[in-house]
């Protein structure tokens, strides 16, 4: 472990300084030197520690204020004090600003060796805190991740068999339909996930701000880079990356990650050293990337090592049956968050959010809940409360009654199924003038058939 830590010795008093520098390399640590505050301040802008062993007592710029630059700019990088004044007050001072402990002039060689096995496990606990936060996060939004319906159950059962191998997954699936939430329950479920998740938005940048968030950047590497830092790809470093919409990524930059993919190592931006990396890749667009490839916006190549496995999300609209367990578990959620003493959702707004197409699938039902909740003065939602769905939709449908007609019990029918007695039951007419109504408005179920022919009946 100690041949991966860089260590910063930031002391005024040259003896002091070189001695520690020489003891820590021995050590195999990789170590610089600071004479002062301020050189200090602008390496830290520069470079990622581990630790700082940093003198409070300095002429130009004290050690409590480079602790407090470091704390606010890295704030997992450990802080130990130096001081030849070890007064109480400036140990508990220092604490209080962030320092992890402190060392009192002149201190033996043995002092600063227990110093560093106590540090090491403080850094292995909170490199485990750190990973075990992200595995909860993870956990927490894989269990939004609901549905009873048989397209659900079968993309469930799919989740399972990916996650067991490695290969690279491509989600497919309508804007909303989840597949962040597929993304991180495949992650979940595999040998990986013990290590990071690591999710980016590549429609979220600007071209040269998504390479240096991909790929990282070296100090210096454009205007702003005051310091080197990590791209998505190496925090991926044995787990998972998630690239969000892979359809807006620039056709160089397809390049660029194609031979990431197949030699397992990259370049910073500005920088020529190989770094390798391992991470299990999921993407996700709801783009159709085979017109995109005919249309010369996609490489071939980069598609295929992509689409090695498949996953199809299905909308909301194909699974109406999960939609009032998902609008109770964002009810749920949602009154915990604004405090209102909502207890749940009439079944007759239930049944009406089953009638509504969903265009933007759950992430628009999740919306939806919140914005009932938020506005309704009742302890239970109502249709009411849903209202401004239907306002939208009556004034997009058709003036003409046989269009009204047609579209209600199109409607009606695809909530029940396509079943025949259900559906006449809800629209309260018989089942031979159901029959009668899908043959004259040709209404065409999921199985292909009409009027003309029988539909599901009990």
């Amino acid at each position: 472990m100690t041949g991966q830590m860089k260590v910063l010795v930031v002391d005024d008093e040259t003896i002091v300084r070189e001695s520690l520098v020489e003891w820590f390399r021995k050590s195999g640590y990789e170590v610089e030197g600071a004479s002062g505050g301020k050189v200090a301040m602008e390496m830290v802008d520069g470079k990622d520690y581990d630790f700082i062993f940093l003198d409070i007592r300095m002429p130009d710029v004290d050690g409590f204020q480079v602790l407090d630059h470091v704390k606010a700019n890295c704030p997992y990088t450990m802080v130990v004090m130096i001081t030849a004044y070890g007064s109480v007050g400036t140990a508990v001072e220092a604490m209080k600003r962030g320092a992890c402990d402190y060392l009192t002039k002149p201190f033996e060689p043995s002092e600063l060796v227990c110093q560093l096995e106590r540090l090491l496990q403080q850094k292995k606990v909170l490199d485990e805190n750190v990973v075990l936060r992200e595995q909860a996060a993870c956990r927490v939004r894989c269990d939004e991740l609901i549905g009873v319906s048989g397209c659900m159950r079968q993309l469930f059962a799919l989740i399972e068999q990916v996650a067991s191998v490695d290969s690279p997954v491509l989600l497919r699936g309508q804007t909303g339909t989840g597949k962040e939430l597929v993304a991180r329950a495949i992650h979940a479920m595999s040998d990986r996930s013990g290590g990071p998740f690591i999710p980016i938005n590549c429609g979220a940048f600007t071209d040269t701000l998504l390479e240096s968030e991909l790929f990282g950047h070296e100090s210096g590497a454009f205007t702003g880079a005051r310091k080197a830092k990590k791209g998505r790809l190496e925090m991926a470093q044995g787990g998972t990356l998630f690239l969000d919409e892979v359809g807006e990524i620039p056709l160089k930059m397809q390049i660029d990650l194609l031979r990431v993919l197949q030699e397992k190592s990259l370049n910073r931006v500005g920088g020529t050293a190989d770094i390798p990396v391992d991470f299990r890749l999921i993407c996700a667009t709801h783009r159709d990337l085979a017109k995109e490839i005919e249309r010369g916006a996609f490489r071939q190549d980069f598609y295929y090592r992509l689409n090695v496995i498949e996953v199809e999300i299905p909308p909301l609209q194909a699974r109406i049956d999960d939609i009032a367990e998902l609008a109770n578990h964002f009810l749920d959620r949602i009154r915990k968050e604004t405090n209102k003493p909502v207890a749940g959702i009439q079944q007759q707004a239930l049944e009406a959010l089953k009638t509504y197409p969903w265009p933007g699938n759950v992430r628009e039902l999740e919306n939806a809940v919140e914005r009932a909740v938020v506005l309704s003065k009742g302890r239970y939602l109502t249709r009411d409360d849903f209202a401004f769905l239907f306002r939208s939709q009556v004034q997009d449908m058709p003036l003409s009654l046989r269009d009204s007609e047609k579209q209600h019990i199109e409607r009606v029918l695809n909530l029940h199924g396509w079943n025949i007695s259900r559906a006449a039951s809800a629209l309260e007419i018989s089942r031979v003038t159901l029959h009668h109504k899908i043959k004259i408005y040709g209404l065409i179920s999921p199985d292909g058939k009409n009027g003309s022919m029988p539909i599901r009946t009990p």
